[in-house]
């Protein structure tokens, strides 16, 4: 299928994870896709697959995100889409290894950011166009030590709730994935810090964080790919505002 042909999609945190693989996924389905992320030389390679436009761009930044936002807009036109998947992950702790700032600033403002960017530019209606953004399933649950990551997280559902209400009226619905443990990089950072709390190798950290998981797995990137895919849809005309949760059944609201 090439349901995405013709239309501009943004997607921030495109060169790893599941930025990739959605990038991959839309680009398969006939996105004109520009790519953005801070590491130009893991995107690159990306981009280059998938025939995309590529650009350096730190989002805690504003200057540097309107910068990539219009060079996108110079070279793929008016923008359809934004998939604002970019952001960090980890703990946060009181002190010199105090962290939030920098979770806060990169996965609250700098989506914030990006929205706004992506406004700016956004392609004439009357069609649907569309905001996807990558939350967590810790803006669902506790878990200490996250305090930073945690309420960005979930700072980006009530971002999400906002603009959905505000932009309706222009026909952009604006949604939000809250996946669990996904097979990237990131996750497995996640679980080498668990194998150190409890003093045990990484096999056992996994064990430990699949019990907590009803479907005993962890999710694919490209699982999630699937679902912004759904949403980038007219399947899912009518869906704004909400925030999916894609976990394996962890966390069931």
């Amino acid at each position: 299928m090439e349901r995405f042909r013709g239309k501009h999609v943004v997607v921030t945190g495109g060169g790893v994870g599941i930025g990739k693989a959605i990038a991959q996924r839309l680009g398969k389905e006939g996105a004109t896709l520009s790519l953005l992320a801070r590491d130009l030389e893991r995107l690159r390679p990306v981009a280059e697959e998938l025939g995309a436009h590529a650009a350096a761009c730190d989002i805690r930044h504003r200057s540097q995100v309107e910068e990539a936002f219009a060079e996108a807009v110079a070279t793929n036109g008016p923008i359809h889409a934004l998939v604002a998947n970019s952001g960090i992950g980890g703990p946060n702790e009181d002190g010199l290894g105090d962290r939030f700032d920098d979770l806060v600033q990169t996965n609250l403002m700098g989506t914030y950011y990006c929205v706004r960017a992506t406004l700016r530019g956004l392609a004439d209606g009357p069609q649907t166009r569309h905001v996807v953004v990558i939350a967590s399933i810790l803006a669902r649950i506790a878990v200490p030590g996250y305090t930073g990551y945690s309420a960005s997280k979930a700072g980006l559902l009530g971002l999400v709730r906002s603009f959905a209400a505000e932009l309706a009226p222009q026909n952009v619905q604006m949604n939000a994935i809250c996946p669990g443990w996904i097979n990237t990089e990131m996750a497995w950072e996640g679980i080498d810090g668990l194998a150190d709390a409890i003093g045990g190798t990484r096999d056992d950290a996994h064990r430990e964080a699949m019990r907590e998981v009803p479907l005993g797995r962890m999710g694919e990137p490209e699982d999630v790919a699937g679902t912004v895919a759904w949403l980038l849809s007219p399947d899912a005309r009518g869906v704004t505002g909400q925030a999916i949760d894609q976990n394996g059944g962890a966390w069931v609201g």
